[in-house]
């Protein structure tokens, strides 16, 4: 039996500005911080021994596993990054305020864009290198990007497209660990993280919109061997 941690990222310096982050990369604020140590004195506590790491390209998912595997003494495993664990790419609205984009756009219009399973953001108009609004840019002038093919890179992402995005990767990498029983931890977003929930507890397109994974907070499941789930329980700190 193997065990799957997932780990939503500490709150990001844009998260405490309510702003829409996607993929823009901006770094862990100091909460975020303290919330990513705590998530591995949780995984201390809890004793799981991870032969495995995976996280997104993204610095806020990077630096969450970095203080996590410290805390719980596994900062040396194996980890392997991919742009197919970053969070969505939330189109235009990247950079936007939610609280300014529900007030343009209406409440019931931004939880469609951020919550519901295929309705898509705003898409980028155009691919610029050039922009006054950060999160604009498109993902192909980014160095990180340069080995992905341009058909590849998104002008914004719903759930749906997120789930078909991080699929192949977990195919060719994280199914196959698992399957040989190796303990994996993976640190990426709240949107590649509810894509990853959906496809391994088989929930539905309209259930998806009611699950929320907060931030620092690891997610612990037991595989069995055909990777179908036998156990699953979140790791809260006391309060």
């Amino acid at each position: 039996m193997a065990k799957l941690v997932l780990i939503r990222h500490g709150q990001s310096e844009w998260n405490a500005l309510n702003l829409f982050n996607g993929w823009v990369d901006t770094k862990l604020s100091d909460k975020g911080i303290a919330q990513a140590r705590t998530a591995g004195e949780l995984l201390a506590k809890e004793g799981i021994q991870f032969d495995q790491a995976y996280t997104s390209v993204l610095t806020r998912a990077i630096t969450t596993l970095h203080y996590a595997l410290e805390e719980a003494g596994q900062l040396w495993i194996p980890e392997m990054k991919s742009w197919r664990l970053n969070e969505r790419h939330y189109g235009a609205l990247q950079g936007l305020n939610k609280a300014d984009a529900a007030e343009k756009w209406g409440d019931e219009q931004v939880l469609q864009w951020r919550r519901s399973y295929d309705v898509l953001p705003p898409l980028l108009e155009e691919q610029t290198e050039t922009v006054e609004v950060l999160g604009k840019e498109y993902p192909a002038f980014d160095r990180r990007y340069a080995d992905v093919s341009e058909g590849e890179l998104p002008f914004g992402e719903n759930l749906k497209v997120t789930l078909e995005r991080v699929l192949p990767f977990w195919e060719s990498n994280i199914s196959k660990d698992l399957a040989a029983g190796k303990n994996v931890v993976i640190a990426a977003h709240g949107n590649s993280l509810r894509a990853l929930v959906k496809h391994i507890e088989g929930i539905s397109d309209d259930d998806i919109l009611g699950v929320e994974i907060a931030n620092g907070e690891p997610l612990v499941y037991d595989l069995a061997d055909d990777l179908s789930v036998v156990s699953k329980k979140v790791l809260k700190p006391e309060a």
